[in-house]
């Protein structure tokens, strides 16, 4: 019997629980939630008259994008927030386009990364880790998998915005560091205002996958 989108979607969280769990074969899927949250710091700035200097990733799943000009009030809110809408469009993206069509959405996922390695990446675990996730990313356009295309996607989709929504509460640490510390300097509303906003983005954005019609999956 096929599964219902809804189902599908189940096993999908179930499945990001899983991989976070498991030593080593986490670690791409969690530097994919930096990546996307750091390139979202360096578009927010590209947006707004500023630049990107740098971009580091490091193993442990950290991350810092450099930028000069620009906002800084939205380059320092689009990283947490950024990810979680990465997140729901990759997932939704994927979910509407055949497999077949979905090699488009792994086409810029592979760009974006090939664009920061070339232009950002300044030290060796950076440029590794890019390696790496062009690899993951590229490797079912290689092998043309057709159904393994979109159902990983789809997987980087779902582990992006649990990962968003769990992040952001790793700054409540009392130490003033990070995105949330930097927007109470700006704007005199605590950290923890922040660290809520990006929560309650991040659970926004699962419970509109979560709240979309029900369907039934079909193969193709």
């Amino acid at each position: 019997m096929p599964l219902t989108s809804r189902q599908q979607f189940i096993l999908f969280i179930i499945a990001a629980f899983i991989v976070d769990y498991l030593p080593f074969i986490n670690l791409p899927f969690l530097w994919s939630e930096t990546f996307f949250h750091e390139i979202s710091h360096g578009l927010a700035a590209l947006l707004t008259g500023g630049m990107i200097h740098n971009i580091t990733l490091s193993f442990d799943g950290s991350g810092v994008c450099t930028t000069g000009g620009g906002s800084r009030f939205l380059i320092s809110f689009s990283g947490y927030a950024g990810s979680a809408l990465w997140g729901l469009l990759i997932y939704s993206v994927a979910d509407a386009l055949s497999p077949k069509n979905a090699k488009i959405m792994v086409g810029v996922m592979v760009l974006m990364l090939g664009v920061t390695l070339l232009l950002w990446a300044r030290d060796i675990p950076t440029i590794i880790i890019l390696l790496v996730l062009l690899l993951m990313y590229a490797l079912p356009l290689v092998k043309s998998l057709r159904f393994s295309i979109k159902f990983f996607i789809q997987l980087v989709g779902v582990f992006v915005m649990l990962d968003a929504i769990r992040s952001p509460l790793y700054l409540l640490d009392g130490r003033d560091l990070g995105d949330g510390a930097s927007l109470a300097q700006l704007t005199g509303l605590p950290e923890f205002f922040w660290v809520a906003l990006w929560f309650v983005i991040a659970v926004g954005c699962l419970y509109r996958l979560w709240a979309r019609p029900v369907t039934t999956a079909k193969a193709s």
